[in-house]
């Protein structure tokens, strides 16, 4: 235990004290940064539960009604310190609304007419969560950080990156919109690769295969899909789900398609490109037949759950329409095409990115492996 402490004390106790000292410091500020939003604040100190009533639906589903009287003092602006009542009607399922707490931050919006009263009065807009999505975010980071130091730092890193990318990306097309969405997409998903890949596997052999195996996989799978919808003139797609779009849903779906895949097949790319750069530096001496069997049989063990990841990612979104369809009576058949087509869609998709990657991936690396050979 003192040499654990000793070791910290010499190669880490700096970078420890300043990781403690900032998230300290970001979480004082989290709770005490009212001042800079334009929407009033108010935190709630009283609680007056009034009544309740049960409710019937259509269909027998029984539910019940709550309604609570809430004061609170407000944080912001003006009327800073001044206390305010609020109403909120909350059901027992909450699907659609909160059971407030003492203590929970409210965005609310104060009535005009009440500021010539002696008591304000107001509705609730929103709830103040960043105090909540910032205790999350610091468990990814540190758990990040913990388990994989560097490259869990450099991993971070690339993920605000590519946020930042994706955000400018269609920032991008909103504002002018003669761009082509795909012709955006693709730039932005050869930026994810390249900065990813290089920023957390460094400039070498391994991680050049895997650029190239990730954008081959990726841009045949997108140009495979779009040829598919177009010799089936897209039957059996349903796009009602994208029916408040001012754009075509068919680019809008060929886009998500592109950056939906490409992080299963980045997966896929650096796993193979690792798995026989590993056994070649292993054994300089080992030859192409066994560099090839050995990263079939790797393809084929990582092809299975990969393609279910992608199958349970996409589908999970959906689950939430598919059973508030269902429990509106809605014939099984219609739900499933309703809410599932496009899903599925991208999940065979993404699907194809994968299967094509192994082979890529693998005929990829060797030839970097044989270039290498030859110096």
């Amino acid at each position: 235990m003192f040499d654990f402490f000793k070791k910290c004390t010499k190669k880490h106790l700096l970078y420890y004290s300043l990781t403690i000292v900032f998230v300290l410091s970001t979480i004082i500020f989290v709770n005490n940064n009212h001042s800079f939003y334009e929407r009033p604040i108010a935190k709630v100190i009283h609680i007056n539960l009034v009544d309740s009533i049960e409710i019937i639906d259509i269909h027998d589903n029984q539910d019940q009604l709550f309604t609570q009287h809430l004061i609170g003092i407000l944080k912001n602006g003006e009327q800073e310190g001044q206390l305010i009542k609020l109403t909120n009607e909350y059901s027992a399922s909450g699907a659609n609304d909160h059971k407030y707490k003492r203590g929970h931050e409210l965005f609310v919006s104060i009535d005009s007419n009440s500021f010539k009263e002696s008591e304000l009065t107001g509705t609730i807009t929103d709830v103040k969560r960043d105090k909540h999505v910032l205790i999350i975010a610091w468990i990814f980071i540190l758990t990040l950080l913990m388990v994989g130091k560097k490259q869990g730092l450099l991993s971070i890193i690339s993920l605000v990156m590519n946020a930042f990318i994706l955000s400018y990306a269609l920032d991008t097309y909103i504002h002018t919109p003669n761009i082509p969405l795909l012709l955006i997409c693709s730039i932005s998903a050869i930026l994810f690769t390249v900065l990813s890949l290089l920023l957390v596997n460094g400039f070498n052999e391994k991680t050049y295969a895997a650029v190239i195996a990730t954008l081959l996989g990726t841009f045949t799978s997108l140009g495979i899909t779009y040829l598919s919808l177009s010799l089936s003139s897209e039957m059996g797609l349903r796009y009602e789900g994208m029916q408040f779009l001012t754009r075509a849903p068919q680019v809008v779906f060929m886009a998500g398609v592109l950056v939906g895949s490409l992080g299963a097949v980045m997966d896929v790319a650096i796993t193979m490109s690792s798995s026989i750069f590993g056994l070649y530096e292993r054994d300089p001496n080992i030859s192409v037949g066994a560099l090839k069997k050995s990263g079939l049989d790797i393809g084929r063990d990582i092809m299975g759950t990969m393609t279910n990841i992608l199958f349970f990612v996409y589908i999970s979104g959906s689950i939430p329409m598919l059973i508030l369809y269902l429990k509106n009576a809605s014939p099984l058949g219609f739900t499933l095409s309703i809410n599932l087509t496009l899903e599925l869609a991208r999940a065979l998709a993404g699907g194809i990115g994968i299967v094509l990657t192994i082979p890529i991936g693998l005929f990829t690396a060797i030839y970097f492996i044989n270039q290498k050979r030859e110096r």
